[in-house]
């Protein structure tokens, strides 16, 4: 009985980007989900009752805290798409180098904030 091996645990495992980017996507995955379906619903009700309930919804999203919710949401869908894509070429056999995958695993989060960065960008500058 005591030669049966652990089951791993953080007490084993050595902290890595992969784990970073693994937790990051099932979080943005559930914030997305949640804030984002409560968003969704707002402005479609906002959007069929009347013009008063969508120039409250519009005030709203247009403030700073609608802000903060808005590039929040925009932050989230990328870094779960970049995580995404990630997890997709995972599963069709490719990038289990190790430094590739920490590579990949590092670069998710990285290209989403700056595809956050130019998504508003765009909006701003329009």
């Amino acid at each position: 009985m005591s030669n049966r091996p652990l089951s791993p645990h953080l007490q084993i495992w050595k902290w890595g980007p992969h784990m970073l980017t693994s937790i990051l996507h099932r979080v943005t995955g559930d914030g997305l989900s949640l804030v984002g379906l409560g968003v969704l619903l707002w402005w479609l009700g906002a959007m069929a009752s009347g013009p008063e309930a969508y120039a409250t919804f519009a005030a709203v999203m247009t403030s700073p805290i609608g802000y903060v919710v808005l590039v929040g949401l925009t932050w989230a869908f990328f870094t779960h798409m970049m995580s995404g894509l990630r997890h997709f070429v995972l599963d069709i056999g490719a990038g289990y180098e190790l430094q590739t995958n920490k590579l990949w695993a590092t670069l998710a989060p990285i290209i989403a904030i700056l595809l956050t960065i130019a998504f508003w960008a765009i909006i701003f500058l329009k």
